[in-house]
Order: structure tokens, then C-alpha cells, then sequence
């Protein structure tokens, strides 16, 4: 593949008529819906200014994302290529057309069980796969899970994984306020547990909403530390059950304790068909959630960006 071969897809319809399609926006840049002139296939690029990754002292955490990318083959993580100028660092990936669990939990306010039940096993199966190569993800939420056509979920954005040898601990302050598990907030050192118990937060929102909200960090660190989780009457035991063995303190989490991710797939999981969730062979329950139209029917719409990220010179990503 190559950069040149890519053209960005227009709206075709509504007030941006004719405007390139943007799919999110963040602090880190724009992610935009480009295909190719030849076959048409669709795909996402994060287009991410090199000027700010320098300012924010981002350059390690782009290698790695880019080292991921490029090491990565597993079904349910979205990657594919990337590239440089000298304004940008383009990620591109996979495009996955049923959009981002975040919009769709808006929509419908709750995911009934099945559906929470299909997503969360999706996510198994890529922390599975990236533990396996001493991968830790650090940065679930349903922001960064996102939909292809069929209903299955992929995980999205490298930005906070690190690679750990097991049995060390980082003390790095990372993460998304309302996933971070308490020895994060604590900064007693932190492993692969921590991705367990952001797990049983996922199952939470999903299932009900937040577990720890507040407009205030700070707030929320202290909710969390206090550890007190209610469940609503409609949550089922077995949904109980898995979250409150997910969420306790790191050495007694599912996952983490002596049969690792195996135990985490005999909770709550029911009769999942792991080995033809693997292979992509089940029909999907959250096909109902997305909307059938033109390629971007299931994002948001945003403006088109005229701004110019500055030049940058300093040679970081020489081996990008």
C-alpha cells in the first residue's frame, strides 16, 4: 500500500456536502475516512501533528504504537500501516463502519446482557492476545472499542500500552480517569492486573453506566479507592458475580491469579463459543445497533479542519 493511493471519502449528503469525512476528533489529531482510487476499500487514518507530539513528549508512545501496528495480526485489534510527511504522523487502520460502542451506548443508554456479553468477550480475546506478547493496554473504555460491519468489536488506540516483562511493575500515572484501578491512582506500582479490573468496569458501564463518575477527577480517584459498587436490582448474579471478581485487589483478580485469562472466560460468559468467536464464525447480537446507509451513517459529523499542523525537523520518527 501506498500513502499516494489513498483519497479521502466526502459526505454526500447534509450541510458538509462535499466536505472529506472526518470520524473523530481528539487531543491527539483527526481520524478521517479515506479509500482506495482502484478497489475501494475503506479505510481509517489518524492523522496525529508531529509538532505536538513533541510537545506533549509523546515520541516513545508513537514508536510503540507503531511497533504494535506493525507486529500485530489478531482480529479483534484494528491496525494496518503507517506513514510520515513533515507535519504528520498517519496511522491507518482498518475501518470499522459500525462506529464506536461509545455512540451507541448514548443511543440506547444500556446494552442488555448478550450484547454486553459478545462485546466484552471480543475484548478477552485481544487482551488474551496482547498479554501473550507481554502487552499491557492500559486505556479500556468504550471510546476505543469500536464496531466493523458485522457487529464485531475491535480495540482502538495503542497510545497507553506498554510492553512489561511479567512479574515487573510501572509506576506510570496512565490511563482514563474512570477506568483506572485504584494501585494506578495509588502509584504503587502497577502489571498486567490492572487491565482485569478496567475489564469489570467495561462489563459495568455497559451493563448499567459509569461505576465511579464525577465531573472532577479527583472525585472520582476518591470513589474509586473507596471501592463501593452498586448494582442495580435488573443486574443479573452471574454479571454481579464476574465484576466483583474482577475488581478487588490485584493479586486476587480474575485474570490474574495462576490460570491467567482462562479463568476470565469461564465467568459470565455462558455458553460463548470462544474457538468460532476466534475464527469470526457466530453471528454477532450487537448487529442490531448499527444503522444501515452510506459508509459514515454510524459517527458523529464534524467540520472540515482548514488548519495547517507546523513543520517539524527534530528527527524522532527517522525509523518511522
Amino acid at each position: 500500500m501506498r500513502f499516494k493511493d489513498l483519497v479521502p471519502v466526502q459526505y454526500q449528503e447534509g450541510r458538509y456536502q462535499g466536505d472529506p469525512v472526518t470520524l473523530g476528533v481528539g487531543g491527539f489529531g483527526r481520524v478521517e475516512l479515506m479509500t482506495t482510487v482502484n478497489h475501494g476499500k475503506y479505510y481509517a487514518v489518524k492523522r496525529v501533528s508531529k509538532k505536538h507530539i513533541v510537545a506533549k513528549r509523546q515520541e516513545e508512545h508513537m514508536l510503540f504504537e507503531k511497533k504494535i501496528l506493525k507486529s500485530t495480526q489478531c482480529d479483534f485489534i484494528v491496525l494496518h500501516a503507517a506513514f510520515k510527511d513533515t507535519r504528520y504522523i498517519y496511522m491507518v487502520m482498518e475501518f470499522c463502519g459500525g462506529g464506536e460502542i461509545w455512540t451507541k451506548l448514548k443511543e440506547s443508554g444500556r446494552f442488555d446482557e448478550p450484547v454486553a456479553v459478545f462485546c466484552t468477550s471480543c475484548v478477552v480475546e485481544a487482551y488474551a492476545y496482547l498479554h501473550k506478547k507481554n502487552i499491557m493496554y492500559r486505556d479500556l473504555k468504550p471510546e476505543n472499542l469500536m464496531l466493523d460491519v458485522r457487529g464485531y468489536v475491535k480495540l482502538v488506540d495503542f497510545g497507553f500500552a506498554k510492553e512489561m516483562v511479567r512479574g515487573d511493575k510501572t509506576y506510570s500515572f496512565v490511563g482514563t480517569p474512570e477506568y483506572m484501578a485504584p494501585e494506578i491512582i495509588k502509584n504503587q506500582g502497577h502489571d498486567f492486573a490492572v487491565d482485569f479490573w478496567s475489564l469489570g468496569i467495561l462489563i459495568y458501564e455497559l451493563l448499567v453506566g459509569p461505576p465511579f463518575s464525577s465531573s472532577e477527577p479527583q472525585k472520582i480517584y476518591a470513589k474509586i479507592l473507596d471501592g463501593v459498587m452498586k448494582y442495580p436490582p435488573y443486574m443479573s448474579e452471574a454479571a454481579r458475580s464476574v465484576i466483583s471478581k474482577l475488581c478487588p485487589r490485584p493479586g486476587q483478580r480474575l485474570g490474574n491469579t495462576k490460570n491467567g485469562i482462562k479463568d476470565v472466560r469461564h465467568h459470565w460468559f455462558g455458553n460463548m463459543n470462544w474457538h468460532k468467536l476466534r475464527m469470526c464464525q457466530l453471528d454477532p447480537p450487537t448487529v442490531k445497533l448499527i444503522r444501515k446507509g452510506p459508509s459514515y451513517i454510524n459517527f458523529d459529523r464534524f467540520p472540515l479542519d482548514q488548519t495547517k499542523a507546523d513543520e517539524e525537523f527534530s528527527g524522532w520518527d527517522r525509523d518511522f
